[in-house]
């Protein structure tokens, strides 16, 4: 999800190529600050510019550590948060005519609509985005992340993460019903819409079009503010002494999250920007 204006770097030009790649300068390090795209597809190559930083870095530091991540965690959390109460379903949260909508959406990803009957709003709207991603042709296992992690691993890098599973999963689970039955429907309402949409933050990641990306940001936060502020600028803010306190290392370390999370206003980039620190688009 995404959106705003107000850019904090300078958009890609032919002449002056960039990346979503920035860095800033500690007193003996640097960090690196990259935007990813969670799911790619796997024949998409990572920007030469990735590389160069990755090599240069001797941690990692991503939304999650995907290093020590326990793989029953996620689907026992996933249980916890995302079930309904026994009394409730899906159908009856959402009303006759939206529910349609959903197993309508459901179907055509090929998925029986009585599966998600027992999920909360919010996780059936993660669950039909991402088969929908996958009916693209995008993959998880292909997406930045992913893939430098399995670097990291052979390379014997370490991962931290800016939060954990739980209190990423909480950001949904806890959006009041009322924005959670907005998050489903937004995913389910124009499934063209949001196939062009992915295609073109993806071009503008490839190419570090920045003004684009942030154009994609403000056209979701105009729709749904209540939505985007806690999953963007809000953490967004809370990232930022986490990212500070890297710069009192001697070790250089490669920042990576969400491209949206580093454009536009109050993005991460503008909110070091504000309290003095000289960032490079790479």
């Amino acid at each position: 999800m995404s959106v705003w204006l107000g850019l904090a770097a300078l958009p890609a030009t032919a002449d002056t190529p960039h990346h979503t790649l920035w860095s800033l300068k500690g007193r003996t390090n640097t960090v690196y600050l990259l935007g990813s795209v969670h799911f790619l597809r796997p024949s998409e190559p990572l920007p030469p510019a990735v590389d160069e930083a990755y090599r240069e870095a001797e941690t990692l530091v991503m939304e999650i550590d995907l290093d020590d991540l326990d793989p029953q965690a996620a689907p026992r959390l996933t249980q916890e948060l995302g079930l309904l109460p026994p009394e409730l379903s899906l159908a009856s949260e959402l009303g006759a005519d939206t529910y349609a909508q959903v197993s309508a959406e459901a179907r055509k990803v090929g998925m029986d609509p009585q599966l998600l009957n027992r999920l909360r709003p919010w996780l059936a709207a993660m669950t039909l985005t991402q088969l929908q991603l996958a009916k693209l042709g995008l993959d998880p296992r292909a997406g930045v992340e992913q893939r430098l992690a399995a670097r990291a691993g052979k390379d014997g890098k370490e991962i931290l993460g800016l939060e954990t599973l739980r209190q990423q999963l909480s950001l949904l689970a806890e959006l009041p019903m009322r924005q959670q039955r907005e998050f489903l429907i937004y995913s389910v309402e124009d499934t063209e819409r949001a196939g062009r949409e992915i295609d073109q933050m993806i071009t503008a990641w490839r190419t570090g079009d920045t003004q684009a990306l942030a154009r994609l940001l403000a056209e979701g936060f105009e729709q749904h503010p209540d939505l985007y502020r806690p999953l963007t600028t809000e953490r967004n803010r809370r990232w930022i002494p986490q990212i500070e306190d890297l710069l009192d290392d001697r070790d250089d370390y490669l920042v990576v999250v969400g491209a949206l999370h580093l454009v536009g206003k109050d993005s991460v980039i503008e909110l070091l920007q504000r309290k003095g620190h000289r960032i490079n688009q790479h």
